[in-house]
This record gives C-alpha cells, sequence and structure tokens, in this order.
C-alpha cells in the first residue's frame, strides 16, 4: 500500500483555486509513492506536503477497498422508478423541506446543490442549481448512487458516514481524480431515539465556490434536522403513552415500564427498576439490575413493548425456582406468520397483520425458504429469474423492511429474524405426518398462484405434487372426492379414473363423477 503517513499541509489559504493546484500536486506525489517535497505553487517551493490526517486515513480505506484513483464511479442502488416510495420511507423525508430551506433558499443563486443520502451513502434527495446539477450527472453524483468511501473512494459524504462527524473534501482531497474539480461538505444525521446514523448531509459545488463556513453550515443543518425529528419522536412517544397506560397501570404495582418501538423508555411504573434512557429490544436483561429474585420479561404492543420484572416463583423448600445469581434474560424474538397459500397474501407481525403485495410476498416467501440467508445476487434470481436485477432486489427489500420492521427482515446476507409460521411450511408438516385432510384444507388454492417467480414457482409444484400422490395412494375414496372438488384435482383424469373405482355402486358421487371423466375424455 502507498505510504502516505507525512505531515500535511496547511490549508488556511483563503483562495480555493491555489489549494486546488497545492492538491493537485501532493495527491500526484503520495500515490506515486513519493515525498510531495517539491511542492510549488505560483513558482514558489512550498516544501513537504501531505494531505490533512482525516483525509490521509480516508485514503488508506479507499486503497484498502481497492478503489483506483484514476477512474472509478460509484455503484447504482436504487433505479429512478424506485426512488419516489425509498424517500417518502425514509426518515429524513419530513427534513428535505427544511434543508431546502436552510441550504438552496437563503443562499440565493449560490452555484451549489444539496445532498441528502440514506445511512449506506446512497443519494436519495439532490437538489440545487441547475447548471451545477448538469455537471454533477455528467461524473455520477446523481440520485440512486452510492458514495460511500468502499464505492467512490474519499469524498464528503462517504467520509462523514465513516467517521460520524462532519467532514469538508476539496478538490484533490478525493481520492478519484473524475472529482477533483469539486469541493464538498458534509455532516451525518443521527436518529434521536438510537442515536444510529439515519444518513449525511451534504453541500457540493464546483472548486472555486469553496467557503470556509461550508462545514459550520451543514453541520447546523443537520442539528436542525436532528431537533425536527425529536420533535416528531417525541409526539409519538406521548400518542404511545396514551394508548398503552392502561397496560402499564394493569401491572398493579409490579415494577414496569412502557418502551418505544426501539426501545426507548416512555413511561415507568415505580424508581425500584434502574432503566437506561433506552433498552435495546433484542438484549432487555443488559444494563438493568433487577435483583435476584427478578427476571426480565418483554411483551410486544402496537408500536412498542411492555417492559416487567416480575419475582421469581418460590419453590415448595424456600427460595425461588432455577438459578438465583443471575437473573434469567427473556428471550425477545419476533414472530412473523405468513398467509401465502392464497391469492390475497397476508403477514402478522408481532401481532400487527398486513396486507401483502405480490413482490413483498414473493420475497418473504424466498427468504423463508432460504433461512440461511442469501445475497442480492441470489435473491434477484431466485425472484426474477436470469433477468434479475440486484439493484432492483435491494429496492424492493429497502421497502419491505419499512412495511415489516427492519428488526425482521435483515442484511448482509438477506434473512428473516424471527419465528416463521409459515402456511406452505404447514401444509409440508401435514403431509409428513400423514395429516392429509389437513394437507388438503391448507394447500387451498397453492402458494401464490399467480407467482411466476422461480423460487415460489418451484415450492408450489413440489407441495402440488406432493399432496396429490399423497391422496392417489390413501385408497381413501371421501379424500379423494375432496380433492376432486378443488381446483388442482377437478380436471385431473387420474384422480376421477381411481375415484371411480373407489366409490362403492350405490354411492351418488359416482354419476357426477362418470360424467366429468367422460367430458373430459372427450375434450382430450
Amino acid at each position: 500500500m502507498v505510504d502516505i503517513s507525512m505531515r500535511y499541509f496547511d490549508e488556511s489559504s483563503g483562495d480555493p483555486l491555489r489549494q486546488a493546484r497545492l492538491l493537485e500536486q501532493v495527491h500526484a506525489a503520495v500515490l506515486g509513492g513519493d515525498v510531495a517535497d517539491d511542492v510549488r505553487v505560483d513558482g514558489k517551493r512550498k516544501g513537504t506536503c501531505s494531505p490533512r490526517p482525516v483525509v490521509v486515513e480516508s485514503w488508506r480505506r479507499s486503497l484498502a477497498a481497492r478503489i483506483d484513483p484514476n477512474g472509478w464511479q460509484p455503484p447504482v442502488e436504487f433505479e429512478t422508478a424506485a426512488l419516489p416510495e425509498i424517500r417518502a420511507e425514509h426518515p429524513l423525508a419530513e427534513c428535505v423541506p427544511l434543508l431546502r430551506e436552510t441550504l438552496l433558499e437563503a443562499a440565493g443563486d449560490t452555484p451549489h446543490i444539496m445532498i441528502v443520502t440514506d445511512a449506506a451513502g446512497t443519494i436519495l434527495w439532490r437538489e440545487g442549481n441547475p447548471e451545477v446539477c448538469r455537471k454533477a450527472d455528467d461524473v455520477l453524483l446523481s440520485e440512486g448512487t452510492r458514495w460511500s468511501e468502499d464505492a467512490i473512494g474519499t469524498n464528503a459524504m462517504g467520509t462523514t458516514l465513516a467517521t460520524d462527524s462532519p467532514v469538508r473534501i476539496h478538490s484533490a482531497e478525493h481520492l478519484v481524480r473524475t472529482y477533483h474539480a469539486w469541493t464538498c461538505a458534509a455532516s451525518p444525521v443521527h436518529d434521536p431515539e438510537t442515536g444510529a446514523v439515519l444518513g449525511s448531509i451534504d453541500v457540493s459545488g464546483p472548486l472555486r465556490t469553496m467557503h470556509p463556513a461550508l462545514t459550520a453550515l451543514v453541520t447546523a443543518a443537520a442539528r436542525l434536522a436532528e431537533n425536527r425529528l425529536t420533535d416528531r419522536m417525541r409526539r409519538e412517544h406521548e400518542r404511545l403513552r396514551q394508548r398503552h397506560l392502561p397496560s402499564l397501570r394493569a401491572l398493579r404495582g409490579e415494577p414496569g415500564a412502557l418502551l418505544g418501538p426501539r426501545g426507548h423508555v416512555i413511561e415507568t411504573t415505580s424508581g425500584e427498576l434502574n432503566l437506561p434512557e433506552r433498552v435495546e429490544p433484542t438484549r432487555p436483561e443488559e444494563g438493568i439490575a433487577v435483583g435476584d429474585d427478578r427476571r426480565i420479561v418483554l411483551e410486544p404492543l402496537s408500536g412498542g413493548y411492555l417492559l416487567r420484572a416480575p419475582r421469581r416463583k418460590r419453590s415448595p423448600r424456600g427460595g425461588t425456582t432455577g438459578v438465583t445469581r443471575t437473573p434469567a434474560p427473556a428471550a425477545v424474538r419476533h414472530t412473523l406468520r405468513l398467509g401465502l397459500m392464497s391469492e390475497y397474501p397476508t403477514a402478522e407481525s408481532d401481532g400487527q397483520r398486513l396486507e401483502l403485495g405480490t413482490r413483498h410476498a414473493e420475497l418473504l416467501a424466498a427468504l423463508a425458504l432460504r433461512p440461511a440467508g442469501v445475497s442480492s445476487e441470489r435473491l434477484a434470481l431466485l425472484v426474477h429469474g436470469e433477468r434479475g436485477n440486484p439493484v432492483t432486489v435491494r429496492a424492493e427489500i429497502h421497502r419491505l423492511r419499512n412495511q415489516i420492521g427492519c428488526a425482521v427482515v435483515r442484511t448482509k446476507p438477506y434473512r428473516l429474524d424471527a419465528s416463521i409460521e409459515a402456511d406452505f411450511h404447514d401444509v409440508r408438516q401435514a403431509l409428513c405426518e400423514g395429516a392429509l385432510r389437513s394437507a388438503l384444507a391448507l394447500h387451498g388454492a397453492g402458494l401464490l398462484p399467480g407467482s411466476e417467480a422461480p423460487v415460489v414457482r418451484e415450492e408450489r409444484e413440489e407441495l402440488a405434487a406432493g399432496l396429490r400422490g399423497a391422496v392417489l395412494g390413501s385408497e381413501d375414496p371421501d379424500l379423494l372426492w375432496s380433492y376432486a372438488s378443488t381446483e388442482h384435482g377437478r380436471d385431473d383424469i387420474e384422480v376421477l379414473e381411481h375415484l371411480l373405482s373407489l366409490l362403492a355402486r350405490g354411492d351418488w358421487r359416482r354419476a357426477g363423477t362418470r360424467a366429468r371423466l367422460a367430458r373430459l375424455l372427450r375434450e382430450q
């Protein structure tokens, strides 16, 4: 790797073009493996120079990710058609008008653009000076492209997300030479409830427009956005508190608390529990001292959780049952119930029932059938076939996570982190146990009958074939009659012939079966 551990140059000069010329020489020297010991600006020798420490570290990370400084393009994560829905579901959507007013409208005709990314560095919004937008399009500084350091090297958006701090990147401080004509400043935006990074806010423009106050401006805008999100969180928590206070009061003095959807403590019953500001819903026992005779129980509510700390039951000989030295943590695991054996698929997550569109139902079926997880490329193949596009799948998963929950639909790899109760699993289990009447009743119209997703079609055909074979082999005329009354069995000649051979001479079903069989044979 290139040795870039040199002392950095003083960039206090207010001339952005002069700085750019100096940085070009530093960039060429450092990435060429040399010490920039003869840097000259306007004919004057500047001595030994190197990038600022934040740039040095960013270059190291970018080079380790095998970014080519001589020619690299940001990957396209979301197609243009998918962006409106993705934007609408992103937490920063409601902050965009405020950011527009702060960063663009107040600046008048300044040749800048405002950019808002998600936590992965993908640009969701880009607005501003039309001429600058056209130039940005020429270098793929556009909506839907990803600007993390491992995707496009050192840049303000990617570096601010990597360091979780405001950053300004000017001219040749960008690792990739394509962007040496640009200057940009960015700041991260955090979720007020969890502290997690939601995305970044960036102001970019031609290098001659650099202003020393640019970093302070985007930092102030990011704080305004966080304040807006905090206000929304407080309103949501108050609505949740009013809705679920009866559940808290029903504890009748038992220590407990009402938690928000991501574990923020909204209300408690007493001071007996020494609770932090936020409890991790997947590990509620961490950081909570409850004593040897108590345990933590977390119960899902609509939009949040009820945390309880009941005392352990006493054994007949005294003391408490179980291990008393360490509180037994209550394993909190989401439950996802999938109803996909129908033309109208549904999902139920922690008591909340959702109607699913075909694509979301196909994705959930694929993930339920591949519990170990799959890559975006593999998921695209499973759902869309050979023409599948991983970019499209990533956008679809993004929307699905917003609908079902990020704690249930996980990434890297894509998988379901929940206890899965799927009706098509129930059909297979019933077949394995020989409970053919239950399997027939559960099977219904089949797995997503209108879907042509390869993974769905394969499972649907296997279940249908397994059920048919089991019914034919049962030698049970009543079961065969029930199967022959379904969409799958009513036109099945072999099923009807076998049924006719099993029905007694006086059985009223013989005449109808014979008539249907004769019609099918004529139509062959």
